[in-house]
């Protein structure tokens, strides 16, 4: 008998939220700050409030971007995939989702070649 598939989660996804942090390991990068872009992608169950067309039933996108714009705005980190990380643990701490996927964005990152986008993508499920 062959193994049974997992679950395939439903998604929300909210991309291009874009703020202006304080975040790099360069003494002008905190000085100055410099755009950042965070798309993120909530893995949960939408049946709930698809059958009851009950927002409380499902996660509010418009708190998510405003959660991630005083992230982004919020304490300086050296590090782009500290962002991610202080992301993905307050979406798991505050929605109602098994995993959550963050992609962070840094398209003026102080590279000395021409390029055109950096970016660190995390996924990290409920514990």
């Amino acid at each position: 008998m062959a193994p049974s598939l997992p679950a395939r989660q439903d998604t929300i996804t909210l991309t291009g939220i874009t703020a202006v942090g304080h975040h790099g390991v360069f003494e002008h990068e905190r000085r100055d700050g410099q755009p950042f872009v965070v798309d993120v992608v909530l893995h949960l169950d939408l049946r709930p409030a698809g059958q009851s067309d009950d927002l409380t039933k499902t996660a509010h996108y418009g708190e998510l971007a405003e959660q991630i714009v005083e992230l982004i705005t919020g304490e300086p980190l050296d590090l782009i995939e500290s962002l991610a990380e202080r992301i993905a643990s307050s979406v798991l701490a505050t929605f109602a989702v098994e995993a959550v996927e963050v992609t962070v964005h840094k398209p003026k990152a102080p590279i000395e070649v021409p390029f055109g986008d950096v970016a660190v993508s995390i996924y990290r499920e409920r514990t």
